[in-house]
C-alpha cells in the first residue's frame, strides 16, 4: 500500500511539473487562436451577395444570358475544316449551357454561357437583329471571361462574323468568314489577348488577317476578367483589361502584315552581276611574316625571379587525415579492407604562404606572339552591298480608313480548350464607351471585389517556415516539442551542462523529477521489505535533492546569459530544419 502511494505521488509530481511548464502555451492556444478562428469564420459567412438584376442598357447587341438565351444562340453541328496536310476531321461535339458559376460566385442568379466539356471543340453563335456597321463610328466590344478551372491550353476569344447570306448558325465553323477576332488565348508559352481583323485588298478582292504585333498578356485567374476593345474612327485602338488600358496604337502602324503595302518593291528580275565584289576588306597579298616572329613561343613561362616565401612549410602536407573522423562501427577490415580516414586541408597551411614542395609560379611570356596571320586591308575592288533595283509596286494601294470594317452579322465562339467551365457573360457590342463603362459599373465592378474577397477567405494558408526550438508550441505537436527540446538539451549539454540547464530548464526539471521518482521507488521497495534503506541510497537521494535545488537557482540566475551562449547552436538547428523542409517541398 505504501509502495502504491509513493508511485502515485511521483507520477502526480511529474504531471504537475509538465503542466506548469506548458500552462501558458495551453492558455494561448485555447484563447487567442480560438477567438481569432471564430472571428474569421463569422466574417467570411457574413459576406452578403447581391441578386442579379438585368441591365436596361440598349446596344446593337447585348447579352446577359437570361432564361431565354437559347432563343438567340445556336450550337454548331458542322465539322471543323482542316488543312490538306491531314485527313482527320473534328466535329464540334462540345456542349454549352447557361448557368451560374460554381467557383467564386459574385452575384446570385447571374448566369453566363459555359463551356461544358474539356478537350473538345466547341462552336456556338448568335445572329444580330441588324448588321452592325461601324463606318464613321466608334466600335466597342466588351465581355467577361471567367476561367473557373483555370486555363492551361485553350482559347476564350470571340469572333464577330461577316454579314452574308451564308451565315447559318448550324454551319458555323473555323472556316466561317469573320471580321474581328478578340480575346484571350493560352497554350504553353503562348499567352496573349488576340486582336486580329480581316482586311480586304481593294485590288485583288482577297482578305488578309492583320495581327496585332505586340498583344497584351491574358489574365489567367479564376475571378472574372473584363476584356474591352475600342476602335476609333481615327484608326486608333485601345485594349482594356478590367477597365485598365493595357495596349493602344494605330491600325495603320501596329499590325502585321501592314494594311498598306510598300510603294516600291525589289525588281524580281534584277540579278547581281557575276563580277560584283561585295567584300569590303581582304587579306593583304603583299604581307609577309617577320623573321623574328616565333610561333612556337609559349604563352606562359616560369618566373625565374620568384623566390620561395620565408614562411613556406615544405615538410607539411597540404592535406592531412581528418583528426575527428572515426572508423564506422560496422566496418569489417576483412570485407571492407583497411579503413583509411578521409583527408582535410592542413590547418597549418592556412596561416602561411603555402605547404608542400615549392615551385616557382608561371608568368606571361613577353615574347609570345602566337600564330602569324596576314593583316586585312581595304579591298580596292569593293563596290558595296548589292541590292536589286526598286520598281513601282504593281499591287500598291492606300487604305487610310481600315477601321471602317465590313458589316458584322453575328457573334460566335469557336474554340478548343483542355479546361471546361469557361464562362462568358455581359457581352456588349456597340458604339458607346459610356454605355460599356456603365455596364461595367453595374456588373463587373460589383462581382469581382466579392469574388476576390471570397478567394482570399477560402485560400489555404501558406505553410509556415520551420520554427526554432525556442518558438515551438507544446499544443501544436507535443511529441515534436518534447523531441526537439530534449535533442537541444543533449546537444548543449555535451559542450556545457550548466548552460544546458539554464537554457532548457524544462528538460532539466523533468530529468530531476525522474531521478527523484526512481530514488523514491527504491526507498519504497526497501520500506516494504521491512528493512531501512542503505546509507548509499539515502546519500544519493540527498545529493539529487541538492542538485535539483542548485539547478533551480542557476536557471533563475543565468537564463539570459545562457540564451546568448547557445544562440549559435539554435541557429544551426533551425538552418538544418529549414533545409529539410525545403527538400521535402521539392519532393
Amino acid at each position: 500500500m505504501r509502495f502504491n502511494t509513493l508511485v502515485a505521488s511521483a507520477l502526480y509530481s511529474t504531471a504537475f511539473l509538465a503542466g506548469h511548464a506548458f500552462a501558458d502555451e495551453i492558455d494561448d492556444a485555447l484563447g487567442d487562436d480560438a477567438t481569432s478562428s471564430v472571428a474569421e469564420s463569422a466574417t467570411s459567412s457574413s459576406v452578403s451577395k447581391p441578386t442579379f438584376t438585368p441591365s436596361t442598357i440598349n446596344a446593337p447587341f447585348f447579352e446577359q444570358f437570361t432564361d431565354d438565351w437559347d432563343s438567340r444562340w445556336a450550337a454548331s453541328h458542322a465539322k471543323k475544316q482542316n488543312d490538306k496536310s491531314t485527313e482527320e476531321e473534328w466535329a464540334y461535339v462540345g456542349q454549352w449551357a447557361a448557368e451560374e458559376p460554381h467557383v467564386l460566385k459574385g452575384i446570385e442568379g447571374d448566369k453566363g454561357l459555359v463551356v461544358k466539356n474539356p478537350a473538345a471543340h466547341h462552336a456556338i453563335s448568335a445572329k444580330f437583329n441588324k448588321a452592325i456597321d461601324n463606318r464613321g463610328e466608334t466600335l466597342v466590344v466588351q465581355y467577361e471571361v471567367k476561367l473557373q478551372n483555370g486555363l492551361e491550353c485553350g482559347g476564350a476569344y470571340m469572333k464577330l462574323l461577316q454579314d452574308n447570306k451564308k451565315l447559318h448558325a448550324e454551319e458555323f465553323s473555323n472556316a466561317s468568314p469573320y471580321v474581328i477576332m478578340f480575346g484571350p488565348d493560352k497554350c504553353g508559352s503562348t499567352n496573349k489577348v488576340h486582336f486580329i481583323f480581316k482586311h480586304k485588298n481593294p485590288k485583288t478582292g482577297e482578305y488578309e488577317e492583320k495581327h496585332l504585333k505586340s498583344p497584351p498578356v491574358a489574365r489567367i485567374v479564376k475571378t472574372t476578367t473584363l476584356y474591352t476593345l475600342i476602335v476609333n474612327p481615327d484608326q486608333t485602338f485601345e485594349i482594356r483589361i478590367d477597365g485598365e488600358k493595357v495596349k493602344d496604337g494605330s491600325l495603320l502602324e501596329d499590325f502585321s502584315p501592314a494594311v498598306n503595302p510598300e510603294k516600291e518593291i525589289n525588281d524580281p528580275k534584277d540579278e547581281k552581276p557575276s563580277d560584283w565584289v561585295d567584300e569590303a576588306r581582304i587579306v593583304d597579298p603583299e604581307a609577309t611574316k617577320p623573321e623574328d616572329w616565333d610561333e612556337d613561343a609559349p604563352f606562359e613561362i616560369i618566373d625565374e625571379e620568384a623566390t620561395k616565401p620565408n614562411d613556406w612549410l615544405e615538410d607539411e602536407p597540404t592535406m592531412i587525415p581528418d583528426p575527428e573522423a572515426e572508423k564506422p562501427e560496422d566496418w569489417d577490415d576483412e570485407e571492407d579492407g583497411d579503413w583509411i580516414p578521409p583527408t582535410v586541408p592542413n590547418p597549418k597551411c592556412d596561416e602561411v604562404s603555402g605547404c608542400g614542395k615549392w615551385e616557382p609560379p608561371m608568368k606571361k611570356n613577353p615574347n609570345y606572339k602566337g600564330k602569324w596571320t596576314a593583316p586585312l586591308i581595304d579591298n580596292p575592288a569593293y563596290k558595296g552591298v548589292w541590292a536589286p533595283r526598286k520598281i513601282a509596286n504593281p499591287d500598291y494601294f492606300e487604305d487610310t480608313t481600315p477601321a471602317n470594317f465590313e458589316p458584322m452579322g453575328a457573334i460566335g465562339f469557336e474554340i478548343w480548350t483542355m479546361q471546361s467551365d469557361i464562362l462568358f457573360d455581359n457581352i456588349y457590342i456597340g458604339h458607346s464607351i459610356k454605355d460599356a463603362d456603365q455596364l461595367k459599373s453595374q456588373t463587373f465592378d460589383i462581382k469581382q471585389p466579392l469574388e476576390k474577397k471570397e478567394e482570399e477567405a477560402t485560400a489555404p494558408k501558406p505553410a509556415e517556415k520551420p520554427k526554432s526550438p525556442l518558438d515551438l508550441n507544446f499544443m501544436e505537436d507535443p511529441l515534436h516539442y518534447v523531441r526537439e527540446k530534449l535533442d537541444l538539451f543533449i546537444t548543449i549539454a555535451r559542450k556545457d551542462p550548466v548552460q544546458a540547464i539554464r537554457f532548457v530548464p524544462e528538460v532539466a526539471g523533468g530529468l530531476g523529477v525522474l531521478a527523484v521518482t526512481v530514488l523514491a521507488l527504491l526507498v519504497g521497495i526497501f520500506s516494504m521489505s521491512g528493512s531501512s534503506p542503505p546509507t548509499q541510497v539515502k546519500e544519493a537521494a540527498q545529493r539529487v535533492k541538492e542538485a535539483a535545488l542548485d539547478a533551480k537557482d542557476q536557471v533563475a540566475e543565468g537564463a539570459s546569459t545562457g540564451a546568448e551562449s547557445v544562440k549559435a547552436e539554435v541557429n544551426k538547428r533551425t538552418t538544418r530544419s529549414s533545409a529539410a523542409a525545403a527538400a521535402a517541398e521539392e519532393e
